[in-house]
């Protein structure tokens, strides 16, 4: 069971540190689509927090997107693949009954010849799915305020899917989807409702990709000596703050914590002088290594230098290959 932290003498509210950790554990898998949140009182007991309080956050989640409350049953994480259809409203129905009567007819013929509805759905996707990568656009989002995590998103999916992706600020998102004729909208779990409430009135699809639960670093976080000074260093402004809530939730006032984001040189090299421990991303590690071989004359003991391996989990990129055809 995850276990949450609340740091009663921290500066953050109680609410939104609870509000930071769930939404992590939902982001990272820990709760997956389909999972049960616990009831107010399991939190309760827990946590030490009011469940007013508790109900509260569990409303902010359910108006980001990313649960529905079920009356009488729970809260329950969404899965946006499977119940996402049913909120996209397509007008092609009423717009093209003719074309209607031809995908019956063509159904028709197929089971004619022999085949059973799974292999007509098989045959019909199949050429709808070439179709589709032949002309449809990737396109990764995210605020514009944290674009760092699309880039971060582009140079994983891209590396990992071998097809060309686009980085698109959701405020310009509605606009690009007007000019495009068929594409399929990827973002992390984060950004899902402000995502879907751009793309379903344009019948596009939204694919959220969970990231990865950083479990090796938050073990390494636990055991980390009172005092220690942390960096963390991540081309995503979302990412660096979200884990300083999570260091924060975890250790209080245990550790200085210093935080940056890439492209930020002077904050970088005052971590790289004053932290014991560095935990970075893939994309800033390059970076963070030059940095404190520049920074070597002047340090009785460098950093440690600790980078994540991934931010996309590997079964959100299998997800995604087979969500566009690419298996």
């Amino acid at each position: 069971m995850v276990q949450f932290h609340i740091q009663a003498d921290s500066d953050i509210p109680a609410s939104t540190q609870l509000y930071n950790q769930i939404l992590f554990a939902i982001a990272s898998r820990q709760f997956p689509p389909g999972h049960r949140l616990p009831s107010t009182r399991q939190l309760a007991m827990q946590t030490g927090l009011h469940r007013n309080t508790i109900s509260k956050v569990y409303r902010q989640l359910e108006e980001a997107g990313v649960v529905d409350a079920q009356a009488g049953s729970g809260i329950y994480v969404r899965d946006p693949i499977q119940d996402g259809g049913a909120k996209v409203k397509s007008p092609i129905l009423d717009q093209h009954p003719e074309a209607y009567r031809v995908v019956q007819h063509s159904l028709d013929e197929l089971l004619r010849m022999g085949c059973s509805l799974n292999q007509a759905r098989e045959l019909l996707l199949a050429e709808i799915d070439w179709r589709l990568r032949c002309s449809a656009q990737v396109l990764i989002t995210a605020p514009t305020h944290d674009i760092g995590a699309g880039q971060w998103m582009v140079r994983e999916l891209e590396r990992a899917l071998n097809i060309p992706v686009q980085l698109v600020p959701m405020e310009e998102l509605g606009q690009v989807l007007d000019q495009t004729r068929s594409g399929t909208v990827v973002t992390s779990r984060y950004f899902i409702a402000d995502a879907e409430a751009i793309a379903a009135p344009k019948s596009v699809r939204v694919i959220p990709v969970d990231i990865y639960d950083f479990d090796a670093e938050i073990k390494l976080i636990r055991k980390l000596p009172k005092g220690a000074c942390l960096g963390l260093v991540s081309l995503s402004s979302g990412t660096v703050g979200v884990a300083e809530v999570i260091v924060h939730s975890l250790r209080g006032d245990d550790l200085l914590v210093m935080t940056c984001q890439l492209g930020d040189t002077y904050k970088l090299n005052a971590i790289v002088r004053s932290a014991q421990t560095i935990i970075s991303d893939q994309a800033s590690c390059s970076t963070v290594k030059a940095a404190i071989a520049s920074a070597r004359d002047d340090l009785i003991r460098p950093p440690q230098l600790i980078c994540c391996e991934n931010f996309i989990v590997s079964k959100s990129i299998e997800l995604l290959k087979r969500e566009l055809g690419l298996e």
